[in-house]
């Protein structure tokens, strides 16, 4: 477009680009030939090489062939070249034989729990424990509170206890 005025419209390359809205230095910068082409093709190799080498460790190996080269360029081209390791996988451990619970057949023969977790408008989080008839799906009890250690959850299950009676007579 700036060629364009400038042929066309006879404007000067300042005018031109102030009308296009483009800086002046945009326009006339010419881009520089990759000086990290042989350091590159370095780095590519040594990472064939050594496939569980990091760009630290590469690194120290460029340092120790007697390339004097910074480590943010490193890390930079090792990125670029999309040399990065992947992460570990976990080994997933087995949680031994899952055995179906038998379905309950009266109320109160088997309760549920669970903890959640929220946060306010003002951040500060708080959590609840519900506990839940398996039999009849009724709520019997939601605690509510920042911190919910043991005790409260012993508490909660004795006062549910008392009231309902535990189940197993």
């Amino acid at each position: 477009m700036v060629c364009f005025w400038r042929e066309q419209m006879k404007l000067s390359e300042r005018r031109a680009c102030g009308l296009i809205g483009l800086d002046g230095s945009t326009h006339r910068y010419q881009r520089r030939a990759d000086r990290n082409g042989a350091l590159r093709q370095r780095l590519r190799e040594l990472a064939e090489q050594r496939r569980r080498f990091g760009y630290r460790r590469l690194h120290v190996l460029l340092c120790r062939e007697g390339q004097a080269v910074n480590k943010k360029r490193v890390q930079r081209l090792y990125r670029q070249e999309g040399l990065s390791l992947r992460g570990r996988r976990r080994k997933k451990r087995r949680a031994g034989l899952r055995v179906v619970l038998p379905r309950p057949f009266a109320a109160n023969q088997r309760w549920s729990m669970a903890f959640m977790s929220d946060a306010l408008a003002d951040g500060r989080r708080f959590r609840l424990l519900n506990v839940v008839d398996d039999w009849t799906r009724e709520c019997l009890a939601i605690a509510v509170g920042r911190s919910l250690t043991g005790r409260n959850v012993i508490v909660v299950l004795e006062k549910i206890a008392m009231q309902r009676g535990s189940g197993n007579s």
